[in-house]
C-alpha cells in the first residue's frame, strides 16, 4: 500500500499515546509501531525525500506537531510526547478520522496556521504556479519551526534563555564579542533592567535590556511602565523588552509615549529572527531553482 500521509496518520497516532495512559511516547516507538501497523515494506520504511530523510518518519513527525498544536498532545521532552485531557476528549467521540479541518475547531490550531496568513494545503489550486507552491509550502514548514522554537524556548531555564538572548543580540550585530556581551547581560537587576549590551562594535551607544520567559501571562502596559521608568533613570535613549509570550494592546500602545525607544519582541518575533540569524536551528536541506542564462546563449563560446 502507498505511504499514508500525515493527516491519514494523526488518528493512529494519537490513539498511540491514549494507549499509554497518560504516560509519554517516545516518537521513533510511534514511527515503528505505526509502520507495522501499515504493513510498511522494507523499502517503504528506507524511502528517502530529496532532503534526506525518510519519508514515513517526516510524515508522522508533522502528524505529531499538527496534533501538538491544536492542543491534543503535548511534547514532554525531547522525541517524547504524551496525550492531552483535550486528546482523550476528542477520541470519546469516535472519530473516522482526525485531519487539519478537525483540528481548525481549535483556536490554538487557526493561530497557528494564520500566523502569517499561510495558506492551508487544501487550498493549493493550479492557478498557482510551481514557483508560488513552493513559497507557500516555506511558508508553512517556516511556521511550524517557529512554533517548534517557541515551545522548546518555554521549556528552557531562566538561565539558557539568558545565554540564547545574548546569542541572538550578538548575531544581529549588538554587544560587539559574545564575551563582551555575556559581561553585560543580566547582572544589573536595576529596576527592570535585566542587562545593558554596546549598540555595536564600537559602544557608541548602550541598549537596555529586559527579557521575560514567559509561558502564558502576556507584558502588559505597567511592565512597560517599568522598564521605561528604569531607562529614564539611566538616561538611556534606547531600550529592548523581549518576551517568550505576547503583548497586550495596551503595552504596544505604551510605547510611543515615551522619549525612550523601546522595540518590542514577542514570542513570535523571537522565534522569526532565530531563524533568521540561524540561532537554535541547522540546515536541513537545500535546493537551487535555476533559470537559463540568455547571457551564455547570446554569447560567443569560441
Amino acid at each position: 500500500m502507498p505511504i499514508p500521509d500525515y493527516e491519514t496518520l494523526m488518528l493512529p497516532l494519537l490513539r498511540i499515546a491514549e494507549a499509554k495512559k497518560g504516560n509519554e511516547v517516545a516518537l521513533i516507538d510511534a514511527i515503528a509501531q505505526l509502520s507495522s501497523e501499515y504493513g510498511l515494506t522494507e523499502e517503504e520504511k528506507r524511502e528517502l525525500l530529496p532532503s534526506g530523510g525518510t519519508k514515513f518518519s517526516s510524515r508522522v513527525s508533522w502528524a505529531r506537531t499538527y496534533l501538538q498544536k491544536a492542543g491534543l498532545i503535548e511534547a514532554t521532552r525531547r522525541g517524547c510526547f504524551k496525550i492531552t485531557r483535550r486528546g482523550c476528549e476528542v477520541l470519546k467521540k469516535r472519530p473516522q478520522r482526525i485531519d487539519n479541518k478537525i483540528l481548525s475547531q481549535f483556536e490554538e490550531f487557526r493561530e497557528f496556521q494564520g500566523r502569517k496568513k499561510i495558506k492551508k494545503e487544501n487550498d493549493l489550486t493550479s492557478s498557482e504556479t510551481p514557483i508560488e507552491s513552493i513559497a507557500t509550502y516555506y511558508e508553512q514548514i517556516r511556521a511550524a519551526l517557529a512554533s517548534e522554537l517557541l515551545d522548546r524556548i518555554k521549556r528552557c531555564s531562566p538561565q539558557f534563555f539568558e545565554r540564547l538572548v545574548i546569542r541572538l543580540l550578538v548575531q544581529m550585530g549588538y554587544g560587539g564579542s559574545l564575551k563582551d556581551a555575556g559581561q553585560a547581560i543580566g547582572r544589573t537587576g536595576d529596576g527592570g533592567i535585566d542587562g545593558v549590551i554596546r549598540e555595536d562594535k564600537l559602544g557608541l551607544d548602550n541598549v537596555y535590556i529586559q527579557a521575560k520567559r514567559w509561558t502564558d501571562k502576556s507584558v502588559g502596559s505597567p511592565d512597560i511602565d517599568q522598564f521605561a521608568g528604569a531607562l529614564s533613570k539611566k538616561k538611556a535613549t534606547k531600550g529592548i523588552f523581549i518576551t517568550t509570550s505576547a503583548f497586550t494592546k495596551d503595552a504596544l500602545a505604551s510605547v510611543r509615549k515615551y522619549s525612550s525607544r523601546i522595540i518590542l519582541i514577542d514570542g513570535i518575533n523571537l522565534a522569526d529572527y532565530m531563524i533568521d540569524y540561524g540561532i537554535g536551528v541547522s540546515v536541513a536541506s537545500t535546493y537551487e531553482i535555476k533559470k537559463i542564462d540568455s547571457d551564455f546563449f547570446d554569447g560567443d563560446l569560441e
